[in-house]
């Protein structure tokens, strides 16, 4: 695992570090520097993702490769067939994000399309479904047919990417969320001992921590949708897989351990339509963005590129701890449904807590300020 870690970051640092200098063309492209959902300085490359993709590639190969064909042991069972399948899925789903990153033309309802089609080779190739839902007098209507755990798969993983995409909005926060939720994933995995799925997540965690040594805190590349597409799709293959193979495993432990771009999503879904907007359009009133107002506000700096950048990295640690709110206790009660659905209530009520008072002024009366 330590070897597919350390292979898969050192890719992804070389990678980025080369469409760092590759992609300073493209991103002059991106001119639209009063978007809502823009607080930086400059045009920065937003091809992470692409880094990682490349990473992921080389790392599910050779966890493929290694034992069989080179004869180094890594004590994974994975075959060649599987990780050329997971290469496929990867990149059908992350190359809309990717081809949006370096034209920002490509319409969001295209790239739906895209996660959409990686999400139904993934139910067809794998079987990929969610066979019970772990509530009494339900799972037995829910197992009367395969369909409603098919579609819900189909949703899971085409939604997620998009989720992800939404709370991507400074610099280390989906990495880093996505980085935990990873971790989480192995650690569960490695507990019912299935080295398969923790092997393919630390691939991720691998090609995630490269990446995060040149986006936090100096931002010199930012992982853009293709990077969020890939985090997304991969993880909720993985998690529902963890479900599906392992039935001491709670249905609930996805919906806990990303509770934080779940809960986002569905609740500027809420926010939008009540206001007669469409879902699709993009503001800046997500949870980040009034943690970037209304609390990291005061960065003593001469500088204004350098004061946004400080203020863009101070926004990041905020959000990491609120999603150890749902990480830390996913990981301990990972088997226990009633337990993952009382955590998961508590997210939501601390969520709309602090949402309501982040609007209303009050949380900033006892955070301190410099």
């Amino acid at each position: 695992m330590l070897i597919l870690l350390m292979l898969a970051g050192f890719v992804s640092l070389l990678g980025c570090g080369v469409l760092l200098r590759a992609g300073q063309e493209a991103s002059r492209r991106y001119l639209a520097l009063a978007a809502p959902q823009q607080f930086h300085v400059g045009h920065v490359s937003r091809l992470g993702g692409a880094a990682m993709l490349l990473s992921c590639i080389v790392g599910w190969l050779w966890m493929s490769v290694s034992e069989p064909y080179l004869h180094i042991p890594n004590s994974i069972v994975f075959r060649l067939d599987a990780a050329l399948t997971w290469c496929v899925i990867a990149l059908l789903g992350v190359v809309s994000g990717v081809v949006e990153d370096m034209t920002h033309q490509l319409k969001a309802r295209w790239r739906l399309v895209s996660t959409t089609l990686a999400a139904l080779l993934a139910v067809i190739v794998f079987g990929l479904t969610l066979p019970r839902l772990d509530l009494p007098g339900i799972d037995s209507l829910w197992t009367m047919t395969p369909w409603p755990g098919v579609l819900l798969a189909v949703i899971a993983v085409s939604g997620l990417p998009h989720a992800i995409n939404i709370i991507d909005g400074y610099n280390g926060i989906a990495g880093l969320v996505s980085l935990i939720c990873c971790m989480a994933i192995a650690y569960v995995a490695l507990a019912v001992g299935d080295r398969e799925l923790a092997g393919i997540v630390v691939v991720l965690g691998g090609a995630t921590a490269g990446f995060l040594m040149w986006n936090y805190p100096r931002g010199l590349i930012f992982a853009g949708d293709g990077g969020a597409y890939l985090w997304g799709v991969v993880i909720s293959i993985t998690t529902l897989q963890l479900v599906q193979r392992h039935p001491e495993v709670s249905p609930w432990f996805p919906v806990l351990l990303l509770a934080y771009p779940i809960w986002e999503t569905l609740f500027s879904i809420w926010r939008k339509s009540t206001r007669g907007q469409s879902p699709g359009l993009a503001d800046g009133l997500h949870f980040h963005h009034l943690i970037f107002r209304r609390i990291v506000r005061q960065v003593f700096h001469d500088d204004a590129a350098r004061r946004m950048l400080m203020r863009n990295n101070r926004t990041s640690p905020y959000l990491w701890a609120f999603t150890l709110l749902s990480a830390a206790p996913a990981c301990l009660f990972w088997a226990s449904t009633p337990a993952l659905i009382a955590f998961t209530l508590l997210f939501v009520v601390t969520y709309l807590w602090a949402y309501h008072s982040i609007v209303r002024f009050r949380m900033q009366r006892w955070i301190p300020r410099r």
